[in-house]
């Protein structure tokens, strides 16, 4: 009787594996002949913006691979297309549009520069698409085509400005490159510096990718300002920080808070030229939780223990999270059921709890600053400590009077979003190939 009642048990035993080999095999089968969904990878691989963006595609790319490894999104698996924008605008222009028109994508992760994205925007109100923005930036903008996950200014640049006030000093010197966000940050910056009645010393502007930066640190030293504000993006900032250092300007003298400049900047920089200076972002990588370790070893494991994380890598990776939430709940990948279904979507990102405001569809996060250490991390010395519901536009000012201030710089340009002397063709400084690079390599 025992025997036979093993012998059953053996034998249901072995139909139930077979049926579950059964299974896998089919449900794999199935997973890798379903068409698999496009998406499009859109950043500087080259040019002056590359010194950042490239690190951000390898953390969307980074995403892309974790979710294809648990099966993919509607039991299909995620196929990026790569594309660089050169650190040009049309050319982000252009590439954005062919991958909605050609490529037939079902969204677009993308972008750095605000110039950048105005001059993508209106492709993607064109053709009712779908873009996930991952940098913080000025505000001043809201499009239903659009995720922002990165910061709105009362999620970065006003919180640092007041912090600032409160311990570092009142008179402050804006350096920036001169393109939409710098102005538009410094605008803000303005305003809440006359309302914290403070005193602005200077305000100088070099063009994007410009290593001309000596007669700026000499109006530094002439105003002895008690903050330096730093909205430069790119290379630009090594040439800065170097002429600053021989200048005599230390953060022990006075420092430096800069809205651009994270971990992978700094390890470009070397931390020694830039320790003791401040930053203020919603990520740094020596953020303590459990969601933030998984990521950071899940990176290094990919790109190697010497590489770092950073905001907008950390934002444009739970972006991609994001949009699969959305398109499993759509239940389908059309970007404009995929839009409602982002509404209120909420994900446990490292940086901590993020969700999408379904009035503006920015992202709630936390405020952090920090200080550069000597291993070129951050320590954190502020935090809002629970996520700041986002405000694209600023009480200061009125939405018509900040749109008549963008159409201004605009117009003033040339109908462009960024200085037209500007921009820089320098490779970035000695990083090894990224996924994102060898991906393009391969097209």
């Amino acid at each position: 009787m025992k025997e036979k009642i093993v012998t059953s048990v053996l034998i249901i035993a072995f139909i139930a594996f077979l049926g579950f080999f059964i299974w896998s095999y089919v449900t794999q089968k199935t997973i890798s002949r379903a068409e698999p969904i496009k998406v499009g990878v859109l950043h500087s691989f080259t040019g002056t913006m590359a010194i950042s963006e490239t690190s951000v595609a390898d953390a969307t790319l980074l995403a892309i691979e974790e979710i294809n490894k648990k099966g993919g999104v509607l039991g299909r698996l995620i196929e990026p297309i790569v594309v660089d924008g050169q650190s040009d605008w049309p050319t982000f222009a252009m590439e954005a549009e062919r991958l909605i028109t050609k490529e037939k994508v079902s969204v677009v992760f993308g972008c750095w520069t605000s110039a950048s994205r105005r001059t993508v925007k209106p492709v993607f109100e064109k053709y009712d698409h779908l873009l996930f923005y991952p940098v913080q930036y000025e505000g001043l903008e809201q499009s239903p085509n659009i995720i922002y996950t990165g910061a709105g200014p009362n999620q970065q640049i006003i919180p640092a400005v007041k912090w600032s006030f409160d311990h570092l000093g009142k008179r402050f010197f804006l350096v920036a490159s001169d393109y939409v966000f710098p102005r538009s940050a410094n605008a803000i910056i303005k305003d809440q510096t006359a309302a914290l009645r403070g005193e602005i010393v200077g305000e100088e502007y070099i063009l994007l990718g410009s290593s001309e930066v000596k007669g700026v640190v000499q109006k530094i030293v002439q105003t002895k300002p008690d903050v330096i504000f730093n909205t430069i993006n790119g290379d630009s900032n090594v040439a800065f920080f170097r002429e600053l250092r021989a200048a005599g300007i230390t953060p022990e003298v006075i420092p430096t808070l800069s809205f651009s400049i994270a971990e992978h900047e700094v390890r470009t920089l070397g931390s020694k030229l830039v320790r003791g200076d401040y930053a203020a972002w919603n990520y740094f990588q020596s953020i303590d939780r459990p969601e933030n370790k998984a990521f950071v070893e899940s990176f290094k494991a990919r790109y190697g223990i010497h590489r770092v994380t950073n905001d907008p890598m950390e934002a444009g990776y739970f972006g991609v999270y994001l949009w699969a939430q959305g398109v499993e709940a759509a239940k389908e990948t059309d970007p404009k059921i995929v839009r409602k279904a982002l509404l209120n979507q909420s994900f446990a990102a490292p940086e901590g709890l993020v969700y999408v405001d379904e009035e503006n569809q920015h992202t709630w996060k936390t405020v952090q600053i920090g200080k550069i250490n000597a291993e070129g991390q951050f320590d954190i010395v502020w935090s809002s400590e629970k996520p700041v519901r986002p405000v694209p536009y600023p009480i200061y000012r009125s939405r018509s009077e900040w749109d008549k201030f963008l159409n201004d710089l605009y117009t003033g340009w040339g109908n462009q979003w960024a200085n037209p002397g500007g921009g820089g063709t320098a490779a970035p400084a000695n990083e090894p190939a990224s996924l994102g690079q060898r991906a393009l390599r391969g097209r």
